[in-house]
């Protein structure tokens, strides 16, 4: 089984929570941006989460609006591809916030995740596309296994 989706719109990071009189509480922004990538998943690829026991890769691709300011050569080279954003959001971040909506969701919980990528570019049309499917066997063990 493999779902890919689209969440159009500027990528956003996971926020810190923040502590008052001892309790945690999710900003108001990332618990929006969550709703709006669980939308999105629902949308675009149902509510048919992997099953349990499947082990994940999960593809993560951030495209950044160009900014207004960059020259024309620079505008240019962002649009294909040969700059790229190294800005915030942190790829972390934004990951988290896309891995956390998911969870319960897609998968049963995110430790089923066994390959993961996250890749930032430019584009004229901001989005995050996020790609789900089944982990491939592993055909060679890794030099320090």
């Amino acid at each position: 089984m493999k779902v890919k989706f689209t969440i159009p719109g500027e990528p956003k990071g996971k926020g810190r929570p923040r502590f008052s009189n001892g309790r945690a509480t999710t900003p108001e922004a990332t618990a929006s941006y969550e709703n709006l990538i669980q939308l999105y998943y629902i949308q675009q690829c149902g509510r048919h989460p992997f099953e349990k026991d499947v082990p994940l890769d999960v593809r993560i691709v951030g495209y950044y609006s160009i900014p207004e300011s960059a020259s024309k050569k620079k505008k240019a080279m962002m649009a294909a591809h040969l700059l790229r954003p190294i800005k915030k959001p942190d790829a972390d971040n934004v990951a988290k916030i896309a891995m956390d909506a998911l969870n319960k969701l897609a998968y049963h919980d995110d430790a089923q995740v066994v390959d993961f990528q996250f890749r930032k570019f430019y584009s004229l049309r901001p989005r995050l596309v996020i790609t789900i499917q089944e982990s491939a066997p592993v055909r060679e063990v890794p030099a320090d296994g």
